[in-house]
């Protein structure tokens, strides 16, 4: 017989024990709903995360990297930076007592005579020397014996650097005990890259003791990096203000500008394909057997001897383009075969073969001969004339190209003048970073091949101003030193107040954009 409640007893326990399983079952499910949630949560933020990736990834490498062509006619963008090579410190004119004369022979192409003259400038004022007036090794490189008075404006150079150094014609003769008599200058061979120690000891030693010294060779006798504003702002002076070519090849270049400015923009190149080029950077494998040993006669003849193999020198960027590779740049970068070209070369080595292609993307090719047939370039074509009319038309142009930057002194000169002379547009390929997609391509690999030259081509600087790389020439970028700002925050970057100086620049400056004839 059931005791009263038990049953209530024993259903109150069943009761718990049911409920305590079903709790049980619950929290499991809902651990489980949990889990599942959180991993599904998971799941899905990083599906969207990922295919926002993905798709951000396939933009990036579907989508082309675009160059403006149009704003590359125009100028850079100076970053609110002009040119001034004024003093900005004390800087007083040369005493009326010199320690001697200084003579120079400068060596090489215009370009690297150039240079040469600019250093000439600041050698003599390192030494206060009165400096002779430069003599051009004309006859050696060129067979022209145009010289220094045949292609610059002796009067202008001197009148210009007349605040800086003493200049003279030739070192003038000497009355002595009742006879005249002319002072012998004492030869001396600097050494490359010569200190300023090696001018105020060496040479100001020998030129007090004979009265004057001959430099030569002197083609980069002197640093280019010297930790000295003022000094470097005078090789501007001499270059950028000083150092004008005569009037009638002014005008001669100016014409010639006129001509191709007629129909529009146009861009010069300097198409360094040529024989001493090729034979220095070792680029042999595509000529033919007899271009080829052309080629290492000429490399054995004026360069060190260094064995060179051409599929390595090709990897790195260290062969000059070809004029088809050109041609396929200025295609990528969105040029069309409307765009006139300008062509600053010596002669093309391998001929007609290699231009061909060039020819056929942009057929308007011009040189200064067939924009002026007249005589006097026609029979100068490789002289210091042909070379200076070159160098003004490519400063003039709205784009310059070098294909080459070294050693190219004329491409070096002109990408330093150009960023001088308001941040004209220059297009400077990167050799190195084409060469890999150029190999590609020859290897039959021409899938997105105008899509990464575009890439590497906008990373290259186009004109404005830049800190100098190392081992980029002070000729090349005298930025900052031969710039300034009017309202800069840093007091040394800061455009000096109006002087003497600061009047004889603008002088210079207008006279310049009045022969330049500017657009």
């Amino acid at each position: 017989m059931r005791r009263g409640g038990e049953g209530i007893i024993v259903n109150r326990s069943s009761y718990y024990n049911i409920n305590r399983h079903q709790l049980k079952k619950i929290k499991g499910s809902l651990i489980r709903f949990k889990i599942t949630a959180f991993l599904l949560v998971g799941l899905i933020i990083y599906f969207v995360f990922f295919s926002r990736k993905i798709n951000h990834v396939h933009q990036q490498s579907s989508s082309p990297s675009q160059i403006n062509v149009q704003k590359l006619w125009n100028a850079a963008d100076s970053g609110g930076w002009r040119p001034s090579s004024t003093p900005r410190s004390n800087w007083p004119p040369p005493p009326n007592e010199s320690n001697g004369f200084l003579r120079v022979r400068c060596n090489g192409g215009l370009n690297q005579q150039r240079t040469a003259i600019c250093n000439a400038v600041l050698a003599a004022r390192i030494m206060n020397a009165t400096l002779v007036l430069p003599e051009l090794d004309t006859n050696s490189y060129w067979h022209d014996e145009s010289g220094f008075q045949g292609i610059y404006d002796v009067d202008h150079f001197i009148k210009s650097l007349r605040y800086d150094v003493r200049i003279v014609e030739s070192i003038p003769e000497i009355r002595k005990h009742g006879r005249t008599k002319k002072i012998k200058a004492v030869q001396l061979n600097p050494p490359r890259d010569a200190p300023i120690s090696w001018y105020t000891t060496v040479a100001l030693k020998k030129m007090k003791e004979h009265g004057a010294i001959y430099l030569t060779p002197f083609s980069h006798r002197l640093s280019e990096e010297i930790d000295n504003p003022e000094y470097q702002r005078l090789r501007c002076r001499v270059n950028y203000h000083a150092l004008r070519f005569k009037p009638h090849i002014m005008q001669l270049s100016q014409s010639i500008v006129a001509k191709l400015r007629s129909q529009g923009h146009f861009m010069s190149i300097h198409l360094r394909f040529e024989k001493d080029m090729l034979s220095f950077a070792g680029c042999f494998d595509i000529f033919t057997p007899h271009e080829q040993k052309i080629l290492m006669k000429y490399r054995k003849e004026n360069f060190a001897d260094k064995k060179l193999v051409y599929s390595e020198r090709r990897a790195i960027g260290k062969c000059p383009l070809t004029p088809e590779e050109v041609g396929l740049v200025l295609r990528a970068m969105g040029f069309d075969n409307s765009t006139r070209i300008y062509l600053a070369a010596g002669e093309l080595f391998g001929g007609e073969r290699f231009m061909k292609p060039f020819r056929a993307m942009f057929p308007l090719l011009e040189n200064h001969s067939t924009v002026d047939s007249s005589s006097e370039l026609t029979d100068n074509t490789q002289g210091l004339l042909g070379s200076a009319v070159d160098y003004m038309v490519c400063l003039l142009s709205d784009v310059f190209m070098p294909t080459y930057d070294g050693p190219s002194n004329f491409a070096n000169n002109l990408l330093g003048h150009r960023l001088y002379y308001g941040f004209r547009t220059n297009i400077w390929p990167d050799r190195k970073g084409l060469a890999p997609i150029f190999i590609k391509r020859e290897a039959g690999h021409v899938d997105g091949f105008e899509e990464a030259v575009r890439r590497v081509m906008m990373k290259t600087n186009f004109g404005g101003p830049h800190k100098r790389a190392p081992h980029e020439s002070f000729y090349t970028n005298s930025w900052p030193e031969c710039f300034c700002q009017v309202s800069a925050s840093n007091p040394d970057d800061r455009c000096p107040p109006d002087n003497m100086m600061e009047i004889l620049e603008g002088q210079l400056e207008r006279e310049m954009t009045n022969v330049l004839a500017a657009k």
